[in-house]
């Protein structure tokens, strides 16, 4: 059954459906939601842990966007409430800091964001997105002031971190300049992979 939806989100994703025409906030929810699944499947996490949402949020989302999903899925009466550590505690306020004002999605979205980035992929990839271009575009949509102040294209975990240390008035590079960085690739380099889903889906091609 969980196998099942998770093929399903994913193929909304893809857009294989034509009765889903998701808008951009919804092709990402259900990625997310996508992550959370093959968490819960495994055992690596509830949807609460995979997602930094509430189950009122996740609930919310569920019923908002995908109405016709079945909630037992996600387990969400068998879980408890996110409990964000310091460090994405910290990526939290920096998010919601340049967060649209007034905007739920966007708060949500900074939860979300938040817990994703703790996984070790890239954060598209964290977040189940197909490539950086759609992480891109929803920073810049959510996070406008925050998306513009990378300029030189920086990894954006590398970008979250840097303004996380300078918010703090120190920073972790020993380099008097990124060109004279020896690590240069590791900020700025190619952010290059296969997505999660794409994973799940090969995982169903073995099966």
């Amino acid at each position: 059954m969980g196998q099942n939806i998770a093929h399903h989100c994913g193929c909304l994703c893809a857009g294989q459906s034509p009765r889903f025409k998701l808008e951009f906030d919804q092709h990402v929810l259900a990625c997310v939601l996508s992550c959370a699944l093959e968490e819960v499947e495994t055992g690596e996490a509830t949807a609460t842990e995979a997602t930094g949402l509430s189950r009122a949020e996740l609930r919310d989302v569920l019923a908002s966007s995908f109405p016709t999903f079945p909630f037992k899925a996600f387990a969400l009466e068998e879980m408890g409430e996110p409990e964000p550590d310091p460090e994405e505690e910290l990526l939290r306020e920096l998010l919601l800091a340049h967060a649209l004002p007034g905007d739920p999605a966007s708060a949500r979205f900074a939860k979300i964001i938040a817990r994703r980035a703790m996984r070790n992929d890239h954060l598209w990839q964290d977040l189940g997105l197909f490539n950086r271009t759609e992480l891109s575009r929803l920073l810049a949509m959510h996070f406008p002031t925050l998306a513009a102040g990378n300029t030189q294209n920086m990894k954006w975990k590398k970008y979250f971190y840097r303004k996380l240390c300078e918010a703090e008035g120190f920073s972790l590079c020993t380099a008097p300049s990124c060109r004279e960085c020896n690590d240069f690739a590791g900020c700025f380099g190619p952010e290059e992979g296969e997505n999660r889903l794409a994973r799940i889906k090969n995982g169903f091609a073995l099966d």
